[in-house]
């Protein structure tokens, strides 16, 4: 029976991995995540917003969630349309309008005591070699940033925190409407080892009552 305890003991501890393998993928980061739209799609952006330099007729957006990565990330919802947004801003020699998608979030998104803000869009007429982050300041402030220069809050929204970490049950069930992630790749592997182990302990049992006879 040494056998058969020794694998029961190895089933435990791998199944002990495979929670904390799915713990691992649980948490999230509550943050701004900033979006470039092109061809009528919302992309995430590769850049920070003090880098980017968009053009006269850009629209870009801002959405407040819980996520665990780009992949993850919640899209601004609504319309975004240029024409739309900066109808009533006509353009003007030396300028550049951009027009903005600010998206507080939901209520589950929001930390804890705090109220998101209903969505609202804004036309920011801004220089001509203006950044994305420049844009934002003439419509939406007062902004945050950290020490890092992680963008924290647009228009005061939220008034503590800077991506902090969420503990698993705190992200909403909605997702950014792009193709879903595929399960985690440590339940199979896992299965697979627990179902190796289980056989082990099975053969070396018969072989031991075998030896016996």
């Amino acid at each position: 029976m040494t056998a058969v305890r020794r694998a029961a003991s190895l089933l435990g501890a791998a199944l002990v991995l495979l929670a904390g393998t799915g713990q691992a993928h649980a948490a999230g980061y509550r943050y701004w995540s900033f979006w470039e739209r092109t061809g009528g799609h919302w992309a995430y952006a590769t850049q920070g917003p003090s880098a980017v330099r968009p053009d006269d007729g850009a629209v870009e957006g801002f959405r407040f969630a819980v996520s665990a990565d780009s992949a993850d990330a919640s899209r601004p919802r609504g319309a975004a349309d240029f024409g739309t947004i900066c109808a009533g801003t006509p353009a003007t020699s030396g300028t550049k309008r951009v027009a903005l998608v600010l998206d507080f979030g939901t209520a589950a998104d929001a930390p804890s005591g705090e109220t998101p803000p209903a969505r609202r869009t804004a036309c920011a007429r801004v220089s001509a070699d203006a950044t994305t982050a420049d844009a934002l300041a003439a419509v939406a402030k007062p902004l945050r940033y950290d020490t890092n220069a992680l963008l924290c809050a647009i228009a005061g929204y939220p008034k503590r925190g800077c991506g902090e970490q969420v503990a698993a049950g705190q992200k909403p069930g909605e997702k950014s409407g792009g193709s879903e992630s595929g399960p985690s790749l440590g339940l199979p592997i896992g299965a697979g080892v627990v179902a190796l182990l289980a056989g082990a302990a099975v053969w070396q049992s018969r072989r031991r009552r075998d030896d016996s006879v």
